[in-house]
């Protein structure tokens, strides 16, 4: 027997049982698309998550003053000063893209009626790049401002709401800070929320770092930052600006110098772990299936004994009986598997269609749910296969 007479002749006893053919292929279906959907699923989470983490800057280093050591009093020469940033930015200038630092101090203001602390914070024209700072109205900090002491601020587009009713109504308005005035050249956001968790909060203004030093009793930078210019040297930048900054100030200061780094792997591998977890669990569900298609074909078998009788009666090889059911497995799990990629691919497709979300489809996913679904037609085809191949021709023709 061919093998292309196998397969037809497959296909003629699955179109003669065409319900139990259709809810035998429905568990494929449901598995193959369980496993691109959970692929899918997981990348688009991961990338969100780095998203997320890599928003708050790129190949960002941030370090700032620890402490004095257990016997030694703190002094102020210990803390980061505006002077260690220049430094930085001389030593590393080869090394990294940008340097810069906040000064941070508060002010009482007027909002909605009601007297409240609000954050100032001092800075100057690199914070914006390195922290990922969006501009949503007027301009940002240039490096006249910070040269010339400019006695000019920036809102957070929430502030500017609640103060002006609009970002764009606060351009040119005059706020008063430590007994000066300041004329507003701006608004800005973070490009990700960061839910209070950095410096900047909902109500914040930035003003340049020069200006607020001599609003605060102790010049300290905190936190210092740092962009390295590769993801690759990271590290190895982090480690100079560490040595700078304990050489430039008394022994037994200490300082904390960190990065993203450590934050981006723990999400890659939380990402992993849960992909491992629920692509088992998709795993799990196409097993079932095999078996459900293993269970249907031994029925099968049990069925059609006296016509295997009768084949193998007039000359049929066990080899062509294997063949034929075997195919009859395959062809259900293909078709099953082939429905499925497409219902795991038209989901996220058509979401992309209405929201406007990027969602990665995984051609490594497709290809290994295609594979999968064809192993397991074979697999669990082939104990039924080997009854039906193995039966006695004298038994099978006296079954009833």
């Amino acid at each position: 027997m061919f093998l292309g007479e196998a397969f037809r002749f497959s296909v003629q006893a699955l179109r003669a049982n065409p319900i139990r053919s259709l809810l035998t292929g429905l568990g494929m279906v449901i598995g193959t698309a369980s496993v691109i959907l959970v692929v899918t699923i997981s990348l688009t989470s991961r990338d969100y998550i780095l998203e997320q983490v890599e928003g708050v800057g790129s190949n960002i280093i941030f370090a700032y003053y620890s402490s004095a050591g257990p016997s030694e009093a703190v002094a102020d020469a210990d803390y980061v000063k505006l002077a260690d940033i220049d430094i930085i930015r001389r030593e590393l200038a080869s090394d990294i893209v940008a340097a810069t630092g906040i000064m941070t101090n508060f002010d009482r203001m007027l909002v909605n009626g009601k007297e409240r602390d609000v954050k100032v914070i001092g800075t100057d024209q690199a914070y914006q790049s390195v922290r990922n700072i969006v501009s949503s109205s007027g301009r940002f900090l240039d490096q006249s401002d910070v040269a010339l002491r400019s006695r000019v601020a920036l809102l957070t587009d929430k502030l500017a709401g609640r103060l002006y009713g609009g970002r764009y109504a606060a351009i040119g308005q005059i706020i008063k800070l430590f007994g000066l005035q300041f004329t507003v050249i701006g608004t800005f956001h973070e490009k990700v929320e960061t839910f209070g968790q950095s410096e900047v909060e909902s109500e914040t203004i930035l003003i340049p770092i020069t200006v607020l030093k001599y609003f605060t009793a102790v010049e300290r930078i905190d936190p210092l930052y740092v962009q390295a210019r590769s993801a690759r040297t990271v590290d190895q930048v982090a480690g100079r600006v560490r040595q700078i900054l304990e050489s430039r100030h008394r022994p037994g200061a200490s300082y904390h110098v960190d990065t993203l780094t450590a934050i981006l792997n723990a999400v890659r591998n939380i990402s992993l772990i849960l992909s491992a977890v629920l692509f088992l669990v998709s795993a799990i569900t196409l097993i079932i299936s095999g078996i459900g298609i293993m269970n249907i074909m031994l029925v099968t078998v049990t069925e059609r004994t006296r016509e295997i009788g009768v084949r193998l009666a007039v000359g049929a090889a066990p080899r062509e009986i294997l063949i034929q059911f075997l195919a009859e497995a395959i062809i259900v799990s293909l078709v099953g598997g082939s429905l499925g990629i497409l219902v795991g691919v038209a989901i996220p497709v058509s979401v992309q269609l209405f929201a406007d979300v990027k969602i990665p489809i995984s051609p490594v996913a497709i290809l290994v749910a295609f594979g999968v679904s064809c192993l397991v037609g074979l697999v669990f085809g082939m104990l039924p296969a080997n009854r039906a191949a193995h039966l006695s021709p004298t038994e099978a023709l006296r079954y009833e």
